[in-house]
């Protein structure tokens, strides 16, 4: 089914290529729509496709070697994805699930890289997109070699943390097993660290966000290293 170009204008990697080009570059895409929980990329698939998320929410996630899932990013509409392989031809590095239905759009192996090596502007965005995603990375590292399974849950928590009008805010909270296989650790462990961020009045839920009333306690609460809830809750009085 041929993808209108109009769809491509959302997307930041395409913006200001004309409309002639996203014409010929929608006409030779393909849609696939997916369920919660589907996967859309497999970990050691040969590459065919650069992969585009118009609706929904995806994660990319590992297996490490003791077969536990963890989570390494989340990709939100706009974000391609795939695109080491399409570059360098090796197999995928990691697989690709859908957290919600979510519709995704592929760009065939040839033609993303024809996209990619012959147009600066787009080879500009795609360097800058990689600086992004090893920044991101080495910073999840750091967090996932932290010994301690609530510190963890606090730092994490703490990357999701945005200013805004209404001060420091957590805004599409992701869900508790998500942010679980994050950081390597239990969903009730997750739920447990944000009940305790709550009861110390560090977080308040409202409606869907979730206001960071003191932004430095929970900075102080990524870093503080306790065993138990109740430990971090004597260290912050």
């Amino acid at each position: 089914m041929s993808i209108p170009f109009h769809v491509l204008e959302q997307i930041p990697l395409f913006k200001d290529l004309g409309e002639a080009t996203l014409k010929t570059i929608a006409s030779q895409m393909s849609s696939r729509v997916y369920l919660s929980h589907d996967q859309v990329i497999r970990k050691g698939d040969t590459a065919d496709n650069l992969a585009f998320l118009i609706s929904g929410k995806l994660q990319v996630v590992d297996l490490t070697e003791d077969g536990r899932e963890i989570g390494i990013q989340f990709i939100h509409p706009g974000t391609y994805f795939g695109e080491l392989s399409v570059i360098d031809g090796k197999p995928r590095s990691a697989s690709v699930i859908s957290v919600k239905p979510s519709e995704v759009v592929f760009l065939p192996n040839g033609q993303a890289r024809e996209l990619i090596f012959n147009n600066p502007l787009v080879a500009q965005r795609l360097m800058t997109h990689f600086a992004l995603v090893v920044r991101a990375a080495s910073s999840q590292r750091t967090l996932l070699s932290i010994p301690n399974a609530f510190q963890r849950v606090f730092a994490q928590l703490n990357t999701f943390v945005r200013e805004t009008n209404k001060g420091a805010v957590i805004e599409g909270l992701p869900r508790q097993h998500e942010i679980a296989i994050m950081v390597n650790t239990s969903r009730e462990t997750v739920s447990r660290a944000l009940h305790t961020l709550m009861k110390l009045g560090i977080l308040e839920k409202q409606g869907t966000i979730l206001v960071v009333k003191s932004p430095d306690k929970l900075r102080q609460a990524a870093t503080v290293g306790v065993d138990e809830p109740a430990q971090l809750e004597d260290k912050s009085a």
